[in-house]
């Protein structure tokens, strides 16, 4: 006899879209503060850190089936805001050297 498999539990309703800025205000704040107590220097640290944010962030949204581009934010748009950011600390480093 096959042992009976449990559902899924239910997914948790989405959060509202000012919910969303302030969680991802609240990360970019937390992020700030870890890249400012590297060794390596702080733009290289943020660009790093925000790299795997937005990595995070995407595979969250992938598991949590969230639709890209919707019409509420989610962890796709953060992980956009995410993508953008790294790209412009990454090209201001480029830019000082």
């Amino acid at each position: 006899m096959l042992p009976v498999m449990r559902s899924l539990p239910d997914l948790p309703p989405a959060l509202q879209s000012n919910q969303v800025l302030i969680r991802f205000g609240l990360r970019i704040v937390i992020l700030a503060g870890f890249a400012a107590f590297s060794y390596s220097g702080f733009g290289r640290r943020l660009a790093a850190l925000l790299l795997m944010t937005a990595i995070l962030c995407a595979v969250t949204g992938t598991l949590r089936r969230e639709a890209p581009l919707g019409a509420m934010l989610n962890h796709w748009d953060e992980a956009l805001a995410c993508d953008g950011l790294y790209c412009l600390v990454n090209g201001l480093l480029l830019s000082a050297i």
